[in-house]
Formats: structure tokens, sequence, C-alpha cells
């Protein structure tokens, strides 16, 4: 398609939860809904903002980063599941060569992770004491896109078992100084202990969530602080129990607890207001392209469809900064044969992927 075609789509729009119209056109990779001149080429179905993975890792394995190939297949990856905006929630990669490709997804990106000195996966983070969090936090402040991401928890070998990585008082003058230079501050997190600290200490966002409580969740609904529970990834923990339960079985028996009241925890977090959006931890051990596995599992643990939908659609877009299908927003759409609300399981299969207002799949 030259930078000229102008690409009509028709049948339902879904411009907002309740905003359905019938047509738009995407005229020099915009949106507009007024006719233009001249001939368009057609597309038809249902057509949802490109959706958003608020969980993802471009440019890292399980072994940490990865080559400018890899992670072109991994961007490609995503994309053609429908994924056309990545919170990219810590990598080591220089990913920003992404940027200039007007046929991968865009990226806001979190810098690189920033955890306790051996206390993470090896290759992902910088390993740091906590007398040097807030210069590292400010220094991935200054390289991310608006976002910083913490190490929050992990297991402690001493120990046996999952346990925060930071002191209260670090954390309260690493979040301030993010928060000062204009980034919002996410932490993973799978444990119950760390969370009270860093919601009290203005954290933005808990990846993950698997330790919220009755006693937690309500101050999550009050601060606003919002979760990604990436469920896709939590279904992993049987699994990491078995690995480890001869050495740590302490660690093992939590992780399993966490997985079983998975549904529970987040159902009752959406029900108290807290705010849930989709994201996959894909990157890792993940495979890329499961945004619409982690939707089902959304309504699996008992969120309504239109709201989950609008956890990778309009609402994490909101969430993020970025336009949906409003009038002169870049024209980032997936096609659906089906109707998405009716079932979220057609998001398994876009029939059209458009980006920039081009078709790429």
């Amino acid at each position: 398609m030259s930078d000229r075609t102008v690409l009509h789509v028709k049948g339902r729009v879904l411009a907002g939860p309740e905003d359905v119209r019938d047509e738009l056109w995407a005229v020099d990779g915009r949106i507009t809904y007024e006719r233009p001149r001249g001939e368009a080429l057609t597309v038809s179905g249902w057509a949802l903002p490109g959706l958003v993975d608020a969980h993802c890792h471009v440019g890292l394995d399980q072994h940490g980063p990865v080559s400018e190939e890899v992670s072109e297949k991994q961007a490609l990856t995503d994309r053609d599941a429908g994924t056309l905006l990545v919170r990219d929630a810590g990598s080591p990669s220089d990913t920003r060569w992404i940027d200039a490709r007007e046929d991968l997804p865009k990226i806001i990106r979190a810098g690189r992770h920033i955890a306790r000195t051996r206390r993470y996966i090896r290759n992902y983070a910088h390993e740091i004491e906590p007398g040097d969090l807030v210069a590292y936090v400010a220094r991935e402040a200054r390289r991310g896109d608006g976002w910083v991401k913490l190490v929050g928890d992990w297991i402690d070998r001493d120990a046996g078992d999952l346990a925060a990585c930071w002191p209260r008082g670090e954390v309260e003058a690493a979040i301030a100084e993010a928060h000062r230079l204009g980034a919002r501050v996410t932490a993973h997190c799978f444990a119950e202990d760390s969370l009270r600290d860093l919601v009290e200490a203005g954290i933005d966002c808990i990846e993950h969530a698997t330790g919220l409580t009755e006693d937690t969740i309500p101050l999550f609904a009050e601060r606003g602080v919002a979760i990604v529970p990436t469920l896709v990834n939590i279904a992993t923990f049987p699994h990491m129990a078995d690995g480890g339960e001869a050495k740590f079985p302490d660690w093992a028996a939590h992780m399993r607890r966490l997985y079983e009241s998975r549904y529970d925890t987040v159902r009752s977090a959406y029900d108290a207001g807290v705010p849930v959006f989709v994201g996959t931890d894909a990157g890792g051990s993940l495979a890329h392209g499961l945004v619409a596995a982690e939707v089902a599992e959304l309504v699996k643990a008992g969120i309504p469809a239109l709201d989950a939908l609008s956890a990778t659609a309009w609402g994490a877009r909101a969430w993020l900064g970025r336009p949906a299908l409003e009038e002169g927003a870049p024209a980032d759409l997936v096609v659906y044969d089906q109707d998405p609300r009716a079932d979220v399981r057609v998001l398994a299969a876009p029939s059209r992927i458009v980006l920039n207002g081009r078709i790429v799949g």
C-alpha cells in the first residue's frame, strides 16, 4: 500500500465500550470519521483498537538479552496476535530501533528491571543494594518511556520463601524520585508481605499481585493502584513449585497456594474497584502472542467480558496515555469476523491487523 492509500473499515467499529460506529477511514495513517474523497480499500468486520499487552518483554528470553533478530520475531508474534501497543515491563536490550519500524508494535518501555543482589533471574536486572535504589530508579526513569520496574519480592534463599526486597524508606525515596522525573513505578510482586509498603510509598502499579488479601485490596482501591495479573504466567506456578520443592519446600507450598487462589484474588480486586489490565509476561520463559488467552483468563476469573476487553483495549490505552479510535489518532486497529464482546475467544483469530493505517496482517 502506498502512503496515500485510503483504508475504509466498515461494519461495527468499537470506538468505546458503548460507542459503536458504522465505519471509519484511515488516511495518511490517521483515523477519521469523515468520508474522504476518492477510492478506498474496504475491510469489513468488528474493529477494536490495537490490543495492549501491559506486561511484555521484547528483547528478553529465559537466559537474558537477545539479538535484534529475535526481538523482531517477538514483536512480530505479538503484532500478529493483535497486540499493537506493548508496555515493556523490563528488558536489558536496547529496542529503540523498533520505533522506526512502522510495521512493528509501539512500545512503552520501563527500562531495565531493578532488583536486589542475587534476588532475581540471572542476566535480567540491575542487581543492587538498597542504598543505590534511588540512583538506579532515576537512571531508568530517564531511559524509559515514563515507567520504572522494580522487583518487589523474590525468594530469599536463607529464609526458604518469598520475601520483600526493599526497606520502606528506600522505596519511598525511590518512588518520589521517579515521580519527580515524571515516571510511574511498577513492581513485580508474588507474595503478600511487600504490598502494603509499596502502595503506601506511592507505587502506581503491581505486576502479578497474587499476594493481595482482604486487608490490602481496599488499600489498592483507595489509592487507585492498578494490577496486571498475568494469569497465563501464574498458570506456571505449580511447575515452578515442583522444580524447587526439594530445596525450598516452604516456597513451593506458598507458590501453590498463590496459584490456587489466583482467580478469587483477581475477582476480589476487580469487585473492590482496583483497576485491572491485561498483561502476559511474554518474553521470559513464556511465548509471545498470548494476549487473547490472558483476556479469556480474566473472564474465567469472573470479570465481565466487556471489562476484560477494555483491559486490553480502551481502558488500557487510556491508562497508558495512548489514544484508541479517536478522530486523528494513529490508525492502529484489529478487525474480527465476529463480535468479541459476545465471546472474547474471538480475539484469538483476527481477520485483519492495521498498523499506522496499513494492513500488516
